[in-house]
Order: C-alpha cells, then structure tokens, then sequence
C-alpha cells in the first residue's frame, strides 16, 4: 500500500446554486489538487456524504475515475452508524478502479470498544478492498481507542487508520505497536509532520483542497528525515487553519477554493456557505500566506 504513502485530499464536493453537482467545478478541483497530491478520498466527511444521495455518490465516483489527471488512487469512504446498512452499501457499490476503502467510526449510537471491533471486522470480512479506519471523536462521539486500532490492525484487510482524535500519545500508542506496514494517517492538517515523525505514512487533508503543495513539501522533507524544512511548510498553514473549520467543514475550505477561484462555495443544507465575517478573515489569511 505505498501507492498511499503521503496526501489524500479529502476532496469537497462542488455544488451549483441550486444544488445540484458542480461537475465543471469538480474536473477543475481534481486538475489543481493534482499538482501536489498522491491520492483521492471520495465521498469522505468534507465532500458532504451525509447530504449526498446514494446515486450523486455513485456519479461523482465515476466521474472521479474517468477525470482522474495523473490516475492516482482513489480512496472511496463507506461507513455509517448501522453496520448491516454498510454492509449492503458495499455489496451494492461498483468500486471498479477504487483502491481502498475509508470506512468512519460509528457516529450518534456510541458503540463500546467490541461493538466497534466487531462492526469493523465485519466490514473487513465482507469488502473487496483494503480498509482504513476513520477516528473522529469530534464528530462521531466516540473514540477508538489506540487498544482497538491495534486489535483491528491484525486483521489482514484492514491496512490503516486515519486518526482524526487530536491525541498524540494515542497516535504514539498506535506507532509504537502497529504492524510494520500498516498506515497510520493523519486526519488533522495541523499534526501532518508530527505523525511523520513517529512513523505515519500521510494524511488525509481538507486543506489540501485549496493547497496541495504544502502538503507535497512536507512529504518529501520528512521521507527525507528532515523536519526542519518539513516543519516549515507545517508553520505556513497555522493562521489559515483555524478558519476552515470556524462555521463547520467543509465551509471554510470551500470559500478559500471560491477564493483560489477552483469552484464555488456552495454547500448543502443544513450547512450554509462561509458569513461575510468569515469570508473577510480567510480572505485575508490567504493573503498573509501568500505574501510569505
């Protein structure tokens, strides 16, 4: 799984205004993301999955794969709070030319840990593909623990997990215990280089939307065992970070891409497009980075 070494980007899922697919928008997403990443994640939390029906899911993953610039990888996210429901969803799912899938945590039941263990066994047991785990206790409200991870890293479909907790010692915990191979990723923008450092293998990125080459220097920095320079282009991303998620992701990203001119801005309710205030301070963050 090294064609998985370095960037997902954790593409946003453009919209026109009234709604519908922006199509145009997402060729010119996957045209300038392409500059700097290693791999696509579809359908994941920042490309809205859970505003978006069962059929647009499947057209934007066909059209993802007949629009792929430099035919890098695609990641395709299947997950959900019901586990038989998953199930079916990957049965269903023509995941021709898919690489992997991001399967999240369940979300709103609060499993225990073996509730989640054995949700995800069953995944793994049932699915054509690798999977990765998705750890995001901000969203799900719970955690997977670095315990569970580990446990569920034996099971030999399951290659990684993209750990959204915010935990270091958790993310230490895993790097410490995981199978040689197995990808511990990182799923906040802002911990890239530091889960480099203990061994991970990438990240899965919302910036990496709207800024690809960041991403793209820290990889080869840190492959290179130099987090000085790695570090750098870490520091760069601090003051346009926090933005993004101020009114709810992928809100934030999507007007810095209106802003980048890549697409609109457009987002599905119950999520409303970035406030004037927000738009004026990602404005103006994108400008102090890139007088940089």
């Amino acid at each position: 799984m090294k064609k998985l070494y370095g960037t997902g980007v954790a593409l946003v899922t453009p919209f026109n205004a009234d709604g519908s697919i922006d199509f145009n928008g997402l060729k010119k997403l996957l045209t300038h993301t392409a500059k700097g990443v290693d791999y696509y994640v579809v359908m994941g939390t920042t490309g809205e999955s859970a505003t978006v029906s069962t059929e647009e899911k499947k057209e934007v993953l066909k059209f993802v794969r007949q629009n792929n610039p430099r035919k890098l990888p695609i990641v395709y996210g299947i997950g959900g709070n019901n586990t038989q429901g998953v199930l079916d969803t990957i049965k269903s799912t023509d995941l021709s030319g898919v690489t992997a899938l991001l399967s999240v945590s369940p979300y709103y039941n609060k499993p225990s840990q073996e509730g989640i263990y054995q949700h995800f066994s069953l995944i793994a047991d049932a699915s054509p593909l690798p999977v990765i785990l998705y750890n995001v206790p901000g969203r799900t409200a719970s955690n997977i623990t670095a315990e569970t991870t580990l446990r569920l890293a034996k099971h030999k479909k399951i290659i990684g997990v993209k750990e959204a907790s915010g935990n270091l010692e958790q993310c230490m915990r895993i790097a410490k215990a995981m199978p040689k191979d197995f990808l511990l990723i990182s799923g906040d923008d802002l911990l890239t280089v530091p889960l480099y450092s203990i061994g991970g293998k990438g990240v899965i990125s919302v910036l990496a939307n709207a800024l690809p080459i960041p991403f793209k220097k820290m990889k080869e920095f840190a492959f290179a065992k130099n987090y000085e320079k790695a570090s750098q282009h870490q520091f760069s991303l601090l003051e346009i970070n926090g933005p993004m998620y101020e009114e709810a992701n992928p809100v934030g990203v999507k007007q810095l891409l209106k802003e980048i001119g890549v697409c609109e801005n457009y987002v599905r309710m119950p999520l409303l497009p970035a406030s004037p205030a927000l738009q004026k301070k990602i404005s103006q963050a994108y400008r102090n980075m890139a007088r940089r």
